[in-house]
């Protein structure tokens, strides 16, 4: 074999490598686009629809018919509706002001109970595996028709919002009042306001659990993915669980905790018990109220992407990315 022919096969291999590698990469790429596929076709052929028909409807106004026909026709108003909705209608401001408020009580009392609950399941203990289906099970049982089941269900209501002993107070109230948490606190000098967000907290730790479940999964995944030599290194440095845990596991999961955050602003403002939510559908019904309700819908969309981007950017300039080195 001449050196030519030698020097033709060498060269030739390494292409052959490339081609295969590129096809792979090409194959994975086909395939998730397929994966995705049955949501592009009922995102574009579904809910494009529905947007662009909600965005038409919410500057226009619903008339009967002048035809003598039973049907509506539609006339263009312009902002009138966002003007109704904000200016003229008397409860549709104040019920966005109070979910808002509602939304900065849930997130802190949801991340803190779901972080606290995944460092304590990510240690070992025998039965881990039966506690997590535990605290996982109520995101199971508040999805489809057993959310239906549950909001009529009177445990259900019964544990978030205490049971009434027929003496015109609430059992609920009674066992946090009961432990005087004011007194509590003095010593520490903790001010009013702390003591009745962790009185909220107490008497919505039904709620709180229930929507902690998938958040708390995520914390669980961002934990374990934490390489067991960093605690070792910091145990042999003498370093003890609270240092260990501020400056090792907490920014380790910092990405985690920005996504969960995202997620529970979303899952706040789009649950069926959403105040804002119940009050939007409660206009639609009246008379004439799908106008006005389309109008209502798309400020309220506005204001929750503006709540997550400026959320997400506050919060990214924290976030700790680990890159690992080339």
């Amino acid at each position: 074999m001449t050196n030519n022919a030698v020097d033709t096969i060498l060269t030739a291999e390494p292409t052959k490598k490339r081609r295969k590698i590129a096809s792979l990469d090409r194959r994975k790429a086909r395939a998730g686009w397929f994966f995705v596929l049955p949501f592009i076709l009922g995102f574009a052929l579904i809910y494009v629809p529905m947007f662009f028909d909600s965005v038409v409807m919410s500057f226009q106004s619903m008339e009967s018919a002048t035809d003598g026909s039973t049907g509506y026709k539609m006339i263009f108003i312009g902002m009138e509706n966002y003007r109704n909705a904000l200016l003229v209608d008397p409860n549709f401001v104040p019920t966005l002001i109070s979910g808002l408020k509602q939304l900065a009580f849930d997130i802190p009392a949801i991340l803190i109970f779901s972080l606290f609950m995944a460092v304590m399941l990510n240690q070992k203990m025998a039965g881990r595996g039966f506690f997590r289906a535990i605290f996982f099970l109520p995101v199971i049982l508040s999805t489809g028709i057993m959310e239906s089941i549950a909001a009529a269900d009177t445990l259900n209501t019964a544990m978030s919002s205490g049971i009434d002993d027929g003496s015109g107070t609430n059992t609920t109230n009674q066992i946090v009042s009961s432990m005087d948490l004011e007194r509590l606190f003095s010593s520490m000098k903790v001010g009013t306001e702390i003591v009745e967000y962790v009185t909220s907290a107490i008497n919505n730790i039904y709620d709180i659990v229930n929507r902690s479940g998938v958040q708390m999964l995520i914390f669980l995944a961002a934990l374990q993915s934490i390489s067991p030599a960093i605690y070792e290194s910091c145990k042999i440095d003498g370093a003890t669980a609270w240092e260990t845990f501020w400056k090792i596991t907490f920014p380790m999961i910092s990405p985690m905790i920005l996504v969960n955050g995202i997620y529970t602003i979303i899952d706040s403002f789009t649950t069926e018990s959403n105040q804002v939510m119940t009050y939007i559908s409660g206009v639609y019904s009246r008379t004439g109220g799908m106008v006005v309700s389309s109008a209502m819908s798309w400020i309220y969309f506005l204001l929750v992407i503006l709540i997550v981007a400026v959320i997400g950017a506050v919060f990214s300039a924290f976030v700790f990315y680990g890159r690992k080195n080339d």
